[in-house]
């Protein structure tokens, strides 16, 4: 029974963290302006994200612009950009293998081999897809931090924490906790579904007596 629940609630953080994976990627809010000075009347804010840049005017009006060229963007930006859409297809392949293994986990399915098989499967690839949000998220996080105490950059050019950061943080939590509780589902199935595990693990006859 306690496993159910641990693949239902894996299922949940798994489907929760792949949707704020997709989120995190498409939002433009990972970079937005700082407005550090006490007496400036902010009018725009400027929002700068993995596809485009958006202003945001009285927060009213918002426009927004995908970057022009591939070949101009800096390499870090085509680094985060190739990292994020990568988790982004790891993360929905897990998804579908943890419906897979939710799926045949029930009685009368087919063999706890086959269960453990795509249970573990899922919770390897939702540890991988978390590393793999965190990764460019923290890295932007630490940047942006760096920079705005760097007191040789400009104040026009320091900047925030966007919420696209936070969601990816959220999510690449999610992921890893998810995975977490994949891979122990897995280790407790196989535990009883391979039970020269259990006879591997007990001491040899008349090893006690020398003890």
């Amino acid at each position: 029974m306690s496993c159910c629940v641990l693949q239902i609630t894996g299922l949940i953080f798994g489907g929760v963290g792949m949707l704020g994976t997709l989120a995190a990627t498409a939002m433009p809010q990972w970079r937005v302006s700082a407005h550090v000075e006490a007496n400036l009347v902010v009018f725009e804010s400027v929002w700068e994200g993995l596809w485009m840049d958006c202003i945001s005017q009285l927060g009213r009006r918002l426009q927004c612009k995908l970057y022009d060229s591939v070949l101009a963007l800096p390499p870090p930006l085509e680094a985060l950009r190739a990292l994020m859409c990568l988790a982004v297809l790891l993360a929905i392949a897990a998804f579908l293998m943890a419906i897979v293994g939710v799926k045949y986990s029930q009685p009368g399915k087919e063999g706890p081999r086959a269960v453990s098989t795509f249970i573990l499967a899922a919770g390897v690839a939702f540890l991988l897809t978390g590393s793999l949000v965190l990764v460019p998220v923290s890295w932007t996080g630490g940047r942006i931090v760096r920079d705005f105490y760097d007191p040789a950059v400009p104040v026009p050019l320091k900047r925030e924490l966007g919420a696209a950061l936070y969601v990816g943080w959220a999510s690449g939590a999610l992921l890893l906790a998810a995975g977490a509780m994949y891979c122990h589902v897995w280790g407790r199935a196989g535990s009883h579904s391979h039970p020269w595990l259990a006879a591997l693990a007990a001491p040899a006859p008349g090893v006690h007596a020398y003890v």
